[in-house]
């Protein structure tokens, strides 16, 4: 199948790069400028992870339903006296100025009330340091998107004016406009930044290790054109899906990163085996390639049998991953749900351009590939390339590496567990959480506004909490007394009719919305029985809901992704010991990982060496994320090494013997793509948004972990203590094998 594959490439391989180079155009244009004028970029939400039909939702629907208010934006005004003389004049024009703004319904700030700032309606617009106050602009409720829009745009327009109106009677006067819709703007504008900021120092390092590992920049190149193509590729089906689901901001830059990690791998693990197999097929004379037309059958050959066998490790691989990643479908939160989708569909286009665009460019190039380059010449360098030198020796670095642990496979086994063990030990002081505007960095307009508001403006601020009942006010009333009662509540706000239900507002002991206390509060609301429905929403709400359902999804999605794994694995190599091997290193290998993603961004080490401020916890949807992705990427260099063992397995090589090979051809190809890839998650770190920064940073040491102490200690140190037991299987199970099994 892989074979006839490379032979239909091989044959158009002009036609296959022009078909890619249109998808490619067609894919970023898509993604920029959208069918009718709406990008990508516009068509992101964004928001609190939230779980569909769970109480938190339904409480907030419920609310959104029978609200009647329209949207808004606040000025907040620092470093002026509320009553300072002259202030309320000051203010007239800019009042009248946006009263004029088609589709404002009102303006109000306390000085505008009767009896101005002493009025009690006035309090919660005025500063507690007595320092500052707001201005609140509201539009009319039922606008068309367009128009609220526009509205928006203006209001938030004059309202940045407004210092500078007021600077004759206050001349240190300071303003900060926001709402939720700036909030928004705010966060998808970063996600587009974080993303060009990550490509911009991913693709040059990674094409620079590409240059260094291959000796040279053709060979170096054919990787790197197959990553373009699958951005391109990537972002035009997040386009496509946006239409069908709601597509979270930081879904875009999770996936797009994934589709480059995998095309430079899958794309590097091909040019390497075709120099390999080119080396093997064409006599070389004095270090030079014998000068053929390129269409010669030696070319073609060698292109099958790549196919035929890193292809279809390609394709093997990209199917284990797309398993892994499409178990996030199971979970209910429609984030998980997005990122499973989109995450497939990336995988799709990274093999895609594997299978088809990169082995046509290697038919353009033909056997220029086998030239040395420029790097190879370099005194001392040529050791570290990545060539046919290197991967044709049956003896090596990897080689004797595999040799040194095979001497001492205990010890090495010990002392991996040992060290992988100890890094997941914070692992255990896990805290999932749901940072909402803390996501954005530090010095955000955004987040300093939201921050300022919670601290100066508490009244004005919406509680932490949200109890919404279905019952008479005077019923509600009489029960909220038994939730200003609880322990970690504060204060308790009068409920207020909305529509058929009551809402109660309660604030927790407590500044942190997310936190333990306010987590706290909302089970102990929860654990009430009042005689008529409840529902309890806010932010702690959500993560407790949210983390339930993590919990509800968890079992069946281990099941879909070890279940596939296994029967995938045993129809690779044949045994029932290999998968399970396999399985239990990966586990050890993610949770070392989350270990240190918890040290670092939860216990706040290296903050200032990131660049970001702990919000003591980790996304709650980032833990899901990042044992998708990396368990995929893990069974990725897994199947690159087994499927090199396997083959001197085949071939009659005894089992130690099979394994010091095994690793010598596919060592320096797993520790090149490793590194690659590292840099690619990496530079995704040098963003500013946090969840960004907790993904890429836990996928580059989940890579890191796996690649070195895992593949080059681990996997060798159990194969040679399991020896022949390797390859076990039951007798009805080796039947099946020899019937489906997956060979080149």
């Amino acid at each position: 199948m892989f074979a006839r594959l490379g032979h239909v490439v091989a044959r158009r391989p002009r036609l296959t790069v022009a078909v890619w180079l249109v998808l490619a155009v067609l894919g970023y244009a898509f993604a920029a400028l959208g069918v009718h004028g709406e990008s990508l970029f516009d068509r992101l939400t964004t928001g609190e992870p939230t779980v569909p039909s769970s109480e938190s939702q339904q409480g907030r629907e419920i609310l959104a339903q029978a609200d009647q208010s329209g949207a808004s934006l606040t000025l907040i005004l620092s470093d002026v006296d509320p009553a300072t003389p002259g202030l309320d004049d000051a203010l007239d024009p800019a009042r009248a100025d946006l009263g004029d703004i088609d589709g404002v319904a009102s303006v109000v700030d306390p000085l505008a009330l009767p009896d101005g700032i002493d009025n009690p309606a006035a309090a919660p617009l005025l500063a507690k340091d007595g320092n500052g106050f707001l201005v609140v602009v509201e539009l009319e409720p039922a606008l068309s998107q367009s128009k609220e829009d526009h509205a928006l745009d203006a209001v938030a327009h004059r309202l940045d004016a407004v210092p500078d109106d007021l600077r004759s009677v206050a001349p240190q006067v300071t303003g900060v406009v926001g709402g939720s819709s700036l909030i928004y703007s705010a966060i998808t504008d970063q996600v587009e930044v974080d993303l060009r900021t990550g490509e911009a120092i991913a693709l040059p390092v990674a094409l620079l290790i590409m240059v260094l590992v291959f000796g040279g920049f053709l060979a170096a190149a054919m990787p790197m054109a197959g990553a373009f193509a699958s951005i391109a590729g990537g972002l035009a089906a997040l386009y496509g899906m946006s239409y069908l689901m709601d597509l979270d901001s930081s879904v875009v830059n999770v996936v797009t990163v994934l589709g480059l990690g995998l095309s430079i791998d899958y794309g590097l693990l091909i040019v390497s085996r075709y120099r390999e197999e080119l080396h093997r097929l064409v006599d070389v004379d004095g270090g030079r390639a014998s000068r053929r037309r390129r269409g010669d059958g030696s070319v073609a050959t060698a292109i099958e049998n790549t196919m035929a066998t890193a292809g279809r490790t390609v394709a093997f691989s990209a199917l284990i991953v797309a398993i892994s990643i499409s178990a996030l479908l199971v979970f209910s939160p429609q984030i998980l749900r997005a990122v499973g989708a989109a995450g497939v569909a990336v995988v799709i286009v990274a093999a895609a351009t594997a299978l088809t665009l990169v082995p046509a460019l290697l038919v353009i190039t033909g056997r220029r590939l086998m030239r040395p380059g420029v790097l190879s010449r370099v005194p001392g360098l040529s050791r570290l390339l990545v060539g046919p030198p290197e991967v044709l020796a049956t003896e090596g670095r990897f080689s004797r590496l595999a040799g040194r642990v095979q001497r001492h496979p205990w010890w090495v086994l010990g002392g991996a567990v040992v060290v992988l063990g100890a890094l997941a030990l914070p692992l255990a002081h896990l805290e999932l959480r749901s940072s909402t505007t803390r996501l954005l960095p530090e010095g955000s307009t955004q987040r300093e506004f939201v921050e300022h508001l919670a601290d100066q403006y508490p009244a004005s601020t919406a509680p932490a909490i949200t109890v919404v009942a279905e019952a008479s006010l005077d019923e509600a009333q009489a029960w909220a007394s038994d939730i200003a009662a609880l322990d970690d509540v504060a204060s308790v706000d009068e409920p207020t009719a909305v529509g058929s239900y009551v809402a109660i507002g309660v604030r927790p002991d407590t500044t942190d919305g997310g936190g333990a206390t306010a987590r706290a509060a909302v089970q102990e609301i929860r654990d009430l029985d009042p005689p008529f429905p409840t529902w309890v929403t806010g932010q702690a709400a959500a993560q407790i809901d949210f983390v339930a359902a993590l919990r509800a999804g968890a079992v069946w999605a281990a099941l879909i992704v070890g279940i596939a794994t296994f029967v995938l694995l045993f129809l690779m190599t044949g045994s029932f010991v290999l998968p399970i091997k396999a399985l239990l290193t990966n586990v050890l290998s993610l949770a070392a990982s989350l270990g240190v993603l918890v040290w670092v961004f939860q216990e706040g080490h290296l903050e200032g060496l990131l660049g970001f401020t702990s919000t003591g916890g980790i996304e709650t949807f980032v833990i899901a994320l990042v044992i998708a992705f990396a368990f995929g990427l893990a069974m990725d260099y897994e199947v690159f090494l087994l499927s090199r063992i396997k083959e001197q397995h085949d071939q009659g090589a005894p089992d130690d013997l099979a394994v010091r090979r095994g690793l010598q051809s596919s060592g320096p190809i797993i520790t090149s793509a490793a590194a690659i890839i590292i840099v690619v998650f990496a530079g995704f770190v040098a963003g500013q948004l946090l969840v960004i920064k907790q993904v890429g940073f836990a996928l580059a040491v989940a890579v890191l972990i796996d690649a070195t102490i895992v593949r080059l200690l681990l996997v060798p140190a159990t194969m040679t203590i399991l020896g022949r037991w390797n390859w076990w299987a039951p007798a009805w199970a080796t039947r099946v094998y020899e019937r489906l099994a997956i060979t080149h």
